[in-house]
């Protein structure tokens, strides 16, 4: 299972063979359903998520009940490092798969152990924190700066083919925008 997880790694930060195969012998490969929540707020959570194959979500409810979607991660990459979506052991936004994904674990301690004793995946782990705080404040920048249709261009550069796999509704809450204004945005284009 391990050549699942080394490309993710190696996408984010070149690392030896030796350092990857510490991360990929503490793995472990688990398949949720298309719509299955894989993280829930107020949940218990240590785990770190690597997206093996398929698309996810993390999104957070209104209090009148709209789903407000936040991130997409598609295949061949890495969730919001448990750091950052949790507080005090539970999760603090959800997770949904939006089609068939499988995903390796890694037990967020047990990781950390490893950031201490190896210096490649202690690198590792801080590219992972800041490609996380890069991707969210260009998505900031762009809710705040951008018009409907350029933010609809950033994410067709940023999620390829993401329309043609995923709800639009999903897309649009992302974007900031209604169903309907998408549904306008992808027609003009």
């Amino acid at each position: 299972m391990q050549n699942k997880i080394s490309p993710i790694i190696s996408a984010v930060s070149n690392i030896s063979k030796k350092s990857t195969n510490k991360i990929a012998d503490i793995a472990e490969y688990k398949h949720y359903k298309k719509g299955e929540l894989i993280t829930l707020v107020g949940q218990k959570n240590n785990l770190e998520y690597f997206i093996t194959d398929g698309i996810c979500r993390s999104f957070l409810s209104t209090p009148d009940g709209e789903d407000i979607t936040i991130s997409f991660f598609m295949s061949n990459s890495i969730i919001s490092p448990s750091t950052t979506r949790n507080k005090e052991g539970k999760s603090v936004i959800n997770i949904q798969a939006l089609t068939d994904v499988e995903v390796a674990t890694i037990d967020a301690t047990e990781f950390e152990k490893l950031m201490i004793e190896d210096l490649e995946i202690r690198d590792f782990g801080n590219s992972v924190l800041r490609n996380e705080l890069m991707a969210k404040v260009q998505k900031e920048i762009a809710l705040a700066s951008l018009k409907g249709k350029d933010r609809l261009r950033l994410l067709r550069k940023n999620f390829p083919n993401i329309e043609n796999q995923i709800p639009h509704a999903d897309i649009a809450s992302y974007l900031g925008i209604t169903p309907i204004s998408l549904s306008r945005l992808r027609t003009k284009s």
